[in-house]
């Protein structure tokens, strides 16, 4: 239901097909805010590892999925770009960005949405509200960045100057970007430019894995950064990346990569059902349910560390 209406009693059961999702938070998320707005809401996790399936069955799974009732069906990696060949229908913004992330069932029709965007424009807006946006600079050209580029310059931006360590990557994204911002200055940077360009910058925009757990490090020393630049990363887990934390240190301006993740759900949501949710109410139980995971994580860590001089 994507016109604003829900019909009093409607039940909507929704769900999210990807490789290694079981620990996704998407599912309490959805549940908890359709919870607080009074609808029959269930969310069920599709993983293709515990379903022995492989990507390229995902229309399948899709077409079952109606048959069985579903009204929609968040989609991550790796099928964002799979789906695109078996959707009716594109939204607008899925078809510009190549990859949906979210699948409605309309009738016999299924529709694709890209909410990533949406959830990265929503978290700029929100999280720094007295921003310039004017030039920014953004490391990694990816499925992330390529969402983050398109809401930066939806919102405004000017000039954008692209860095990735795949140069193919950064020429496709700079060129599909220049076709639907004709107008804007997109520009690919050399790696022997780079801190010259963040030095100049509004703001830094960080779309890679680096500073994920598994991940460590930073992809660029805050030092560089103008006295009065943000800085923006996508990563969630941990929500302070070391990138943020030296910032904000510094004294930079920090959005972590909450807003993105719970933006998306909160788009997702609303075309989901047609009604609009609590955004801010979204990221506190978003930063509860992190929150949780930090401390099982720590409480685990030390029974571990405690074991081992016992032994």
């Amino acid at each position: 239901m994507t016109d604003g209406a829900t019909a009093p009693g409607a039940a909507f059961l929704v769900g999210l097909i990807g490789e290694g999702i079981a620990a996704s938070l998407t599912p309490p998320m959805h549940e908890a805010e359709a919870r607080e707005l009074g609808l029959e809401y269930e969310y069920r996790i599709l993983d293709l590892i515990e379903l022995g399936r492989p990507a390229a069955e995902v229309g399948g799974i899709l077409a079952e999925a109606r048959s069985a009732g579903f009204s929609a069906l968040n989609i991550t990696h790796p099928c964002k770009q799979l789906v695109l060949d078996v959707v009716d229908d594109l939204h607008t913004d899925a078809a510009h960005l190549r990859a949906v992330n979210l699948v409605v069932f309309e009738g016999e029709r299924m529709v694709g949405y890209n909410t990533d965007w949406m959830g990265f424009r929503d978290g700029l807006i929100a999280g720094l509200p007295e921003a310039s946006f004017r030039r920014v600079v953004q490391i990694g050209c990816g499925g992330a960045g390529a969402a983050t580029a398109y809401a930066l310059l939806t919102h405004g931006t000017e000039q954008l100057e692209l860095s990735d360590s795949d140069e193919t990557r950064a020429a496709d994204l700079a060129a599909r970007m220049r076709s639907l911002f004709p107008s804007r200055r997109i520009h690919i940077l050399e790696q022997t430019d780079l801190a010259g360009a963040i030095s100049l910058a509004n703001g830094v925009v960080h779309a890679t894995p680096m500073g994920m757990l598994n991940h460590p490090g930073v992809a660029f020393d805050p030092a560089l950064l103008a006295e009065d630049a943000w800085v923006s990363d996508v990563v969630y887990r941990p929500l302070e990346t070391e990138l943020l934390r030296r910032a904000a240190a510094l004294g930079h301006p920090a959005l972590d990569g909450g807003r993105m993740a719970v933006g998306q759900a909160c788009a997702s949501l609303r075309i989901i059902t047609g009604i609009s949710p609590d955004g801010e109410r979204m990221q506190r139980h978003f930063r509860a349910l992190i929150a949780a995971e930090e401390r099982a994580e720590a409480e685990g860590a030390s029974r571990e560390r405690s074991h081992d001089r016992g032994a």
